[in-house]
């Protein structure tokens, strides 16, 4: 079909979508958890504009970001490399990676054991020991 626009009815489905609250503040009434989402958004416009303003950028409007591509790529594209460890506190990610330090030194350790001739090295919970050389019978 390349060139060919498909028929709507082909590549159509209907989905209906339940709103239901979010499970930390299902205890509200629906009034009081109305009034804390306008909050939230408030909240959000607010930071989002002293960004704009700090940028010197305008927002789109609806127009513009209709008219946009959505396969589009950005202008400008980050270039910093993802974390070793993903976490969402400093403290986690050291904690996180400490743990990970000592997971690779206990798994050296027993391999370098296995590789001595010890075969009842101990691995740590989760790893696989490396394959032994082959030695025919």
């Amino acid at each position: 079909m390349r060139g060919k626009s498909p028929d709507p009815s082909q590549v159509e489905t209907r989905v209906t979508v339940e709103l239901s609250q979010i499970p930390c503040w299902k205890h509200l009434t629906p009034e009081v958890y109305r009034a804390r989402l306008v909050e939230l958004v408030q909240e959000i416009e607010k930071t989002a504009a002293v960004e704009r303003e700090k940028k010197g950028v305008e927002p789109l409007g609806a127009e513009q970001v209709q008219a946009q591509e959505p396969e589009t790529r950005p202008e400008a594209l980050d270039k910093s490399p993802a974390p070793f460890i993903h976490a969402a506190t400093k403290k986690a990610r050291k904690t996180l990676y400490e743990a990970y330090a000592w997971f690779v030194a206990a798994y050296r350790e027993a391999a370098d054991k296995l590789r001595k001739g010890d075969r009842d090295a101990t691995f740590p919970p989760g790893s696989f020991p490396p394959h032994l050389p082959f030695v025919p019978a």
